[in-house]
């Protein structure tokens, strides 16, 4: 075992290792700690977690690997995860394979002690474009109306242009979140994003305008062979105008541009196909609001183990579960 790997070290790590997820980068665990979270990372051989801690009254914690552990970490990782959280007083480890769902998985995760949580914190499934190929073949795997909406966009005059304006973003994330019900987070999460991923070409801040007027942006990040689609916002304005196809497309190919191979859109319901495909009309609630938007995009559906908690204090781990949605605010 590694001890107390270093940030350096941590992406040494991952680089040879390009399936690993932006959530476990040594940069999102510096975004994290800037923000009331402190964290651990341990490496065994090939397999390895960025294990975050978030503080509970009397000296407990809690425990979080978000999009890991990362490589064939069952069971050798497990005790040194146990130690560290432990050394933590940590209450549960709730962790969340960015794995696909697999009967093997499962069973291996609760014949380790992890039981199935019923809160995931980081969608359960998403869509994920392949980049593969020329634009005019990756517009030609989209839907019809997406591929119109995008061209659309450019004969009704949008533009498309990175942005650096982060408090600018800030108040249009706000604005979206209040008309469309959903949390976000401060300008200065944001600015920090920008300023730990941007100086190494791993996010781009992009914004649509009509004739100078801010219409929509997108917060989109790279990390090994995927992008992602994190945060996005737009104003009320000029909708017709498409401009969030446009943005989208912008982003696709600046991911290219990065050497991805893949474009991560970042939650849609956890359903199957069929009924992804029978309910998306008619549903507006939760991620199904924006299921309608992805799917036109034309990716593939990744649904993966989900949420998994190891308790390790019963009492308090039972007391978690009921006030759990006031400490992941």
């Amino acid at each position: 075992m590694t001890p107390g790997v270093s940030a350096v070290e941590w992406n040494s790590f991952l680089s040879d290792l390009p399936e690993s997820h932006l959530l476990q980068s040594a940069e999102w665990g510096e975004l994290k700690t800037s923000f009331g979270w402190t964290l651990e990372r341990v490496q065994e051989g090939a397999c390895g977690a960025q294990i975050l801690f978030r503080t509970l009254p009397l000296g407990y914690s809690i425990a979080y690997i978000p999009k890991g552990p990362i490589g064939p970490w069952l069971p050798d990782l497990l005790p040194h995860l146990d130690r560290i959280c432990n050394a933590h007083r940590a209450v549960l480890l709730k962790v969340e394979p960015d794995s696909a769902i697999d009967p093997k998985l499962e069973n291996d995760l609760r014949s380790n002690g992890f039981n199935p949580s019923d809160q995931s914190i980081q969608p359960e499934q998403t869509l994920i474009i392949d980049l593969s190929g020329s634009d005019e073949e990756l517009l030609g795997r989209m839907r019809q109306k997406t591929r119109y909406n995008i061209r659309l966009a450019g004969r009704k005059g949008v533009v498309v242009r990175p942005w650096n304006d982060l408090d600018g973003f800030g108040k249009m994330m706000q604005e979206t979140g209040n008309r469309d019900e959903f949390g976000i987070h401060t300008s200065s999460y944001y600015k920090k994003a920008y300023e730990l991923f941007h100086p190494i070409n791993a996010c781009e801040l992009f914004l649509a305008e009509y004739e100078k007027q801010p219409l929509a942006a997108i917060f989109v990040f790279a990390f090994g062979k995927r992008a992602w689609y994190l945060y996005g916002a737009s104003s009320a304005i000029e909708r017709n105008r498409m401009p969030t196809y446009l943005l989208q497309w912008e982003a696709m190919k600046w991911a290219k541009q990065q050497g991805c191979t893949e474009y991560d859109l970042w939650g849609v319901p956890t359903e199957d196909e069929e009924t992804l495909e029978r309910e998306f009309t008619s549903r507006r609630d939760g991620l199904w609001g924006v299921y309608r938007f992805k799917r036109g995009f034309g990716g593939a559906l990744h649904q993966t183990a989900g949420a998994w908690d190891r308790p390790y204090i019963q009492p308090l781990y039972y007391l978690y579960q009921l006030i759990s949605s006031r400490i992941w605010k």
